[in-house]
């Protein structure tokens, strides 16, 4: 297989993209670099198609690792033909390949390998003659296999011809069940014309009951149905199974294997077919369906996992307030932690405004509420951040009603976040270190107070399947999962920048090229040496190397250094030519900073791009970026999203009513539709028939996870707290 010519065709681009991406692949360039700072090499491929690409490359040099391995062994045994050579080089896929090993691999007891054993093969292949007339009949041959009698090794023993004809049926099956050809036809067939089917094993009510029933085409499923199914059937509320019509897939076998209908030997070999069937292929074509649509069904979910975090990650932050956050409870209470516009804790309380459940106390909201205030008035808090797990709906109300109290700064306003991995970085070995003083429960609240300024840098701290963004995530391959969601997080920290002096070691260790100990190095460096006056001065970290450097220098920030370009995502590498462009149109360092790049500007309209990147001896995107990026040095490109929804007053289930429009925060996107939050205890569902009057495959392609969206209520159910909402304005 040529492995670039695939990739260029499957990716529908040039072969010499595909050459020159592997090319910086091998020499252990990451991704984020690659995507930034070889955009000539690559024709300006995005981070997302250079991690799908390195998936698949690294899974086609395992085929061809595996066709290699194969053919060898093959060869070892003296049985590798023409034909079998033909049929590995044109395998696409592991499965094909270990379907043409499949006859070859070490012999283990079977059916098969025993009737072998006693001699039964020349009467297989005297029944695969399948002659017109046989002489002598073929239950007469089959009497010269007889071995019988008290002192006969019981291996060897054969009692009678039918002992025999059904020993050389058990090899033909065999040999029908390890063919290559029919099982890729078979498979095929059963992917193109079977279904899933499931009951349920219980009559309880269960989260499963749509599948009690159930029946779909396979080519018709749904990710989103098989994972359900599947995880229905680990609890043990279904039954699952595919089905086919067997006649016609029995039909697409008898195609391959008779080549005589006039044969003697054409009952015979009828029921044999029909035992290789039922008894080997069938089973193991259901295996590995159900296997390829769970896998299937889980790269379709990571996908929207991954899209999720990345839009959950790059929410717009809310620089420069003072933020309370509170991460709501009943018996435990609620815990409260004041952070500055740095994200320095000012100030931390716990309240126990809901003492008991469903019926609060009266003075216990009194005293909670004078202690908000106290805590709203000492320490200047601009937003209140509640986290939205437990209690949060009702913390939500005690809130709304706070903040309305004459005694309540003017301005103060509330919005729910997401706490979800909250809990999890509170007990964390790394919130101990951050945070030693502070106990658990204090430190989640210091997390939805700083998640609210800068979700990126508080959320990088939190294992990103923890965050809960996705449908099914712990039903998938934990080691893919973690994998996959990895680079998500490593994209997303790369493409908005970290502040050299002062991320955490847990944000630097996202920046590409900085391992675990090279995080530390820095930090150490820092505390030791105070703040890095220049990239450059990056060199002098310990174990930061000249490949280190270059891949994470880019994305690392001096904010007020000596050079201006180091607060921007202009490469060291490019500096010589930034300088030679800014000399060129006579601006300063101080023009950049003031924003005075008018001579600049004209400049790039009059003489263009091209044959500037030319005179500069660099390249026409680099060229582009560094042009972007001297316009607006320091900028962080979550800015320009939409902030998060600001309330504040509260509404309960009770007040909605159908057709009201409301504005919402999308807090999880899925295939079926989206969960919008409307300042309610519950997230109303938007199906993804409701987004939009278009077809759309996937909500993604019109929703994203933090996204403000204006939606109607279509209806209300209290009872089993379900909201179903249209974005589809009403006429």
């Amino acid at each position: 297989m040529d492995i670039v010519k695939t990739l260029a065709e499957e990716f529908n681009i040039k072969e010499e993209q595909v050459t020159a991406t592997i090319e910086l692949i091998d020499e252990g360039n990451t991704i984020p670099f690659i995507s930034r700072y070889r955009k000539e090499v690559t024709g300006s491929l995005d981070d997302a198609t250079l991690r799908d690409l390195n998936d698949r490359l690294q899974y086609l040099r395992n085929l061809e690792e595996r066709r290699e391995t194969v053919s060898k062994i093959i060869e070892e045994q003296g049985k590798l033909t023409p034909e079998i050579t033909f049929a590995l080089n044109n395998a696409k896929t592991l499965v094909e390949i270990e379907d043409i090993y499949r006859p070859y691999k070490p012999a283990r007891k079977t059916r098969a390998s025993v009737a072998r054993a006693k001699g039964l093969e020349p009467l297989a292949n005297y029944i695969m003659e399948q002659r017109d007339a046989y002489d002598p009949a073929i239950e007469v041959y089959a009497e010269q296999f007889i071995v019988d009698g008290e002192d006969v090794d019981k291996e060897k023993l054969v009692p009678d011809a039918k002992a025999a004809l059904q020993g050389a049926s058990d090899i033909i099956a065999e040999d029908i069940s390890n063919s290559a050809e029919i099982r890729k036809m078979l498979r095929e067939f059963t992917m193109a014309y079977g279904s899933l089917a499931t009951k349920g094993t219980t009559e309880e009510t269960s989260v499963y009951e749509n599948y009690y029933d159930f029946s779909e085409p396979i080519k018709k499923l749904r990710g989103h149905r098989v994972l359900a199914i599947n995880r229905g059937e680990k609890e043990d509320f279904l039954k699952v199974e595919v089905t086919v019509a067997e006649e016609d897939a029995i039909a697409q076998i008898v195609s391959k294997i008779i080549t005589n209908k006039e044969s003697a030997a054409l009952p015979f070999l009828m029921e044999t077919i029909k035992d290789a069937y039922e008894r080997l292929l069938f089973p193991a074509i259901e295996r590995e369906i159900r296997t390829s649509l769970f896998d299937d069904a889980a790269e379709g979910a990571l996908k929207v996992f991954a899209e999720n975090l990345r839009n959950l990650l790059l929410v717009s932050p809310i620089k420069g307030k003072t933020v309370l956050g509170y991460d709501p409870g009943y018996g435990h209470g609620c815990k409260l932690a004041v952070v500055d516009k740095t994200g320095k804790v000012l100030d931390t309380a716990v309240i126990y405004p809901f003492r008991s459940k469903g019926n609060p106390n009266e003075a216990d909201l009194a005293k909670s509420k004078a202690t908000v205030l106290r805590m709203v008035k000492k320490n200047n808090v601009d937003i209140i951040s509640i986290g939205n797990g437990t209690a949060s709906r009702e913390s939500e109300r005690f809130i709304a009603d706070t903040i309305r109290d004459a005694e309540c700064p003017k301005g103060v306003k509330y919005t729910i976040v997401s706490e979800a991995g909250a809990s999890v970085y509170s007990a964390s070995k790394l919130a101990t270190e951050e945070f030693p003083d502070f106990d658990v429960m204090q430190r989640s609240a210091i997390s939805i107070a700083r998640r609210l300024q800068d979700p990126l840098a508080e959320l990088v701290k939190i294992e990103p399947k923890a965050i809960g963004v996705g449908q099914y995530q712990h039903d998938m391959k934990q080691n893919r999962l973690t994998e996959a969601l990895g680079g998500v997080v490593e994209d997303c920290v790369n493409s908005v920048g970290v502040d050299l002096n002062t991320a955490s070691p847990s944000l630097l260790l996202r920046v590409a090229g900085v391992s675990s100990a090279i995080a530390k190095n820095i930090t150490a460096y820092r505390e030791e040496n105070g703040s890095f006056k220049s990239r450059a001065e990056l060199k002098k970290v310990p174990k930061l190397g000249p490949k280190a450097f270059e891949q994470c220098a880019g994305f690392l920030r001096i904010v007020g250094g000596k050079n201006v370009l180091d607060n921007t995502a202009v490469h060291p590498e490019s500096y010589e030519a930034t300088k030679k462009l800014l000399k060129l149109c006579k601006v300063s360092d101080d023009d950049i900073r003031m924003g005075n790049l008018q001579v600049l500007n004209e400049k790039v309209q009059s003489v263009g791009t091209s044959a500037l990147a030319k005179e500069l001896e660099i390249g026409e995107p680099t060229l582009v970026d560094i042009i972007s990026e001297i316009s607006k040095p320091g900028r962080d490109p979550r800015d320009e999203l939409p902030q998060p929804l600001l309330r504040t007053d509260v509404m309960g289930m009770e007040d909605l009513k159908a057709g009201m429009e409301l504005k919402g925060t999308v807090r999880n996107v899925i295939d079926f539709g989206a969960f919008v939050d409307i300042g309610v205890h519950q997230d109303g569902l938007v199906h993804i028939s409701q987004i939009t009057n278009r077809f759309i495959k996937h909500p993604s392609e019109v929703l994203k996870v933090g996204q403000i969206v204006t939606v109607w209520v279509l209806s209300v159910d209290t009872n089993k707290k379900r909201i179903s909402l249209t974005m589809k304005k009403p006429e």
